[in-house]
């Protein structure tokens, strides 16, 4: 029987394997991009074309060929239930809007849940020639590079990340802002969470917020985030509440009090 760790190990060996292959199939896609067909969803800013779904598909049936009793939820194709406890939890270009639009600012995003909580968390940025890495108890890295967060950055001395859609009405956006901006702090909006949550754990970003996000967009990056040193605001998992949305808040040590009275949760 496998160890706790030993299946631990094993997902996140393959995690980390599956974001390098979705990303090289992603990243051929971008760069033959004027031939995708582009589709919209809940609205003109919410766009899907053919790379987001073979990429997903491209994960889902790797996981399911090396670990068929795993659960999996792909923002493209929905919730499949496992029975091993574990779930993986994909966007598979996370930034569609820049992707389409030819800037390098998307992602593809694998968290791997245990019970709940997140366990491995490998978000690759293809175009940067990125990887970033983490697993429970294990630290985070880029690109084997261990990453370490420094308690004495703040809202008022870094960039803060913030993200908006239009689940959020603009004058809730527009007062978010504004309160950041009278509290000393800046922003920085690049069109993926996932990666903004990235470069937290990396401190290009001492924090992130976004008021309605879904479970693939945030939770490979609270995984880093955490394991570089930092927090996150729980994103709820239990049953179907893993597939609605819900507030998205991470930072370092230095900005969680600021953070968190921006979002309305201290």
């Amino acid at each position: 029987m496998t160890s706790p760790e030993g299946a631990l190990d094993t997902r996140f060996a393959l995690a980390k394997a599956l974001a390098q292959e979705a990303g090289a199939m992603a990243l051929d896609y971008f760069n033959r991009r004027d031939t995708l067909v582009i589709e919209t969803k809940r609205d003109m800013q919410d766009v899907v074309s053919i790379a987001d779904r073979n990429v997903e598909k491209l994960i889902r049936e790797r996981v399911a060929a090396h670990l068929p009793e795993d659960g999996f939820l792909g923002e493209e194709f929905g919730l499949t239930t496992g029975s091993s406890g574990y779930t993986w939890v994909v966007d598979p270009i996370d930034g569609t809007a820049p992707f389409v639009s030819g800037m390098p600012n998307w992602c593809v995003s694998i968290a791997v849940l245990h019970e709940g909580v997140p366990v491995v968390g490998v978000i690759g940025a293809p175009c940067h020639n990125e990887l970033y890495a983490a697993a429970a108890g294990k630290g985070a890295k880029l690109n084997g590079r261990v990453l370490t967060l420094d308690p004495s950055r703040t809202i008022r001395n870094a960039l803060t990340g913030i993200g908006a859609n239009s689940y959020v009405a603009p004058e809730f956006v527009a007062d978010m802002v504004s309160q950041l901006l009278q509290a000393g702090g800046n922003f920085v909006r690049n069109g993926s969470g996932a990666l903004m949550l990235a470069y937290v754990a990396a401190g290009r970003l001492v924090g992130y917020y976004e008021p309605y996000m879904h479970a693939w967009d945030c939770l490979a990056g609270y995984c880093l985030v955490k394991e570089a040193g930092g927090w996150y605001h729980p994103f709820p998992t239990e049953g179907e509440l893993l597939t609605k949305g819900a507030p998205v808040v991470a930072g370092g040590p230095g900005a969680r009090a600021d953070l968190e009275k921006l979002a309305g949760i201290a």
